[in-house]
């Protein structure tokens, strides 16, 4: 997880309890999986019997960090602001111990709180005189955007080093940080905050980055054709989010179970050794989705996931599909094809033939249906049927829908409404 550190920021943390940071950008009501890296930096270092310092990016999250490709943002009013916060601390304490009188108890602060009583004069003379532009022009993200790899830079991100190194003498100051964390694209911003200590402070700081996170293929981690996998199971299922771990390649399962989990590290590489004998049983995949979804959503969700997940690839029994929530349903069977039927077709019954093939279009002809019934090929509600079956109201799933499956892979999803 180590990608660049300080020279001197390890004997410093051997002298005892010390305090770090990280930011994190709270333009939304939710974390997703790639602000893990960085949450689990900060529950390593708690363990560790130091003091977690969560920052919420109140203030700089609506002007646009450059290293990278943001766009400026809009400022969030006060309210959103605070509903975020509130929303984002409660997914940080499933990794952090907050609310505690021990000395490492985990705190949660927001850069508004302070960035917001500056006006631009003090601003400038309290801060932008201790940092030259020299200093800032030679950082690697303001050379990117000045030789036009982005399209140019304006003010507003040019000035986002000055308020994040602010952040970093603030925090320093007033709850004694000596130490900012973060991805290795942010070593510029974190290193202008040293040096404002420095210079500002005559104090000590130091800086620490782990590497940025990508899939083996070169593509962005914890994206997929839907975006984000967010930790908010309103935002993203805790089916979804199951499937995204289980469904990592065998390389990429290495390297995030050493990052993502607090397994040791003779228990991972037991874990390797038992995944390279029989890669097809996905062990790695298997403990990495088991210990993230227990501890992001709750051992119920990770129960009813793999329950979920036999039912889909064909172990699931009519038991095991009736005892799911709708919202677990529909996650599921996301993106399945949808037909919907009145309730009245079902009020006296309807035979099974007119109802895949005259009320659905689950088959092309009723001759068809007939064929397929006969060779035991259908199943309604993980049962198979013949010809004479019915369908009446007693076969809904949470009082709404019927699930078709024609052949081994073809699902449907009847709305009966």
């Amino acid at each position: 997880m180590l990608h660049d550190i300080m020279p001197g920021t390890e004997e410093m943390l051997q002298k005892g309890v010390c305090s770090a940071y990280l930011g994190i950008d709270p333009t939304a009501d939710s974390l997703h999986i790639g602000h893990l890296v960085g949450i689990m930096m900060l529950s390593h270092f708690q363990r560790c019997g130091h003091r977690p310092i969560a920052l919420l990016g109140g203030a700089t999250g609506m002007i646009g960090d450059p290293s990278g490709k943001s766009q400026e943002r809009n400022l969030l009013d006060e309210e959103t602001l605070r509903h975020n916060q509130a929303c984002i601390k409660r997914q940080l304490s499933k990794f952090l111990k907050f609310d505690t009188d021990e000395p490492n108890g985990a705190i949660l602060v927001n850069n508004y709180d302070w960035m917001s009583k500056f006006s631009f004069l003090e601003f400038i003379r309290d801060v932008g005189k201790h940092i030259t532009v020299n200093y800032m022009m030679a950082k690697d993200s303001v050379k990117k955007r000045l030789n036009g790899e982005f399209g140019g830079m304006s003010f507003t991100e040019f000035s986002y080093q000055l308020v994040q190194g602010y952040d970093f003498y603030y925090i320093n100051q007033n709850y004694d940080c000596k130490l900012q964390m973060g991805g290795s694209d942010q070593w510029g911003n974190i290193t202008t905050g040293t040096e404002l200590i420095r210079r500002k402070a005559n104090g000590e700081a130091y800086a620490l980055t782990c590497p940025l996170i990508t899939k083996a293929d070169g593509g962005k981690f914890g994206k997929t054709e839907k975006g984000n996998i967010w930790l908010d199971p309103e935002r993203t299922s805790p089916y979804a989010f199951y499937q995204f771990w289980l469904n990592c390649s065998d390389e990429d399962s290495k390297r995030y179970i050493r990052i993502f989990t607090h397994f040791t590290k003779e228990e991972i590489e037991a874990m390797e050794a038992e995944h390279d004998v029989a890669p097809h049983l996905r062990v790695l995949q298997k403990a990495l989705a088991k210990d993230l979804t227990i501890r992001v959503h709750s051992q119920e969700d990770y129960d009813a996931a793999v329950n979920a997940s036999e039912i889909l690839f064909g172990k699931g029994t009519a038991e095991s599909l009736s005892a799911l929530s709708e919202k677990m349903f529909l996650a599921v069977f996301d993106g399945v094809p949808q037909f919907n039927v009145p309730a009245s077709v079902l009020e006296n019954g309807c035979s099974v033939v007119d109802f895949l093939a005259d009320h659905t279009q689950v088959f092309a002809s009723k001759g068809e249906a007939r064929r397929m019934l006969k060779d035991n090929g259908v199943s309604i509600n993980k049962e198979k049927i013949k010809e004479d079956f019915t369908v009446t109201k007693d076969n809904l799933l949470n009082n709404k829908y019927i699930l078709v499956q024609k052949g081994k892979k073809n699902y449907y999803i009847i709305n009966v409404e």
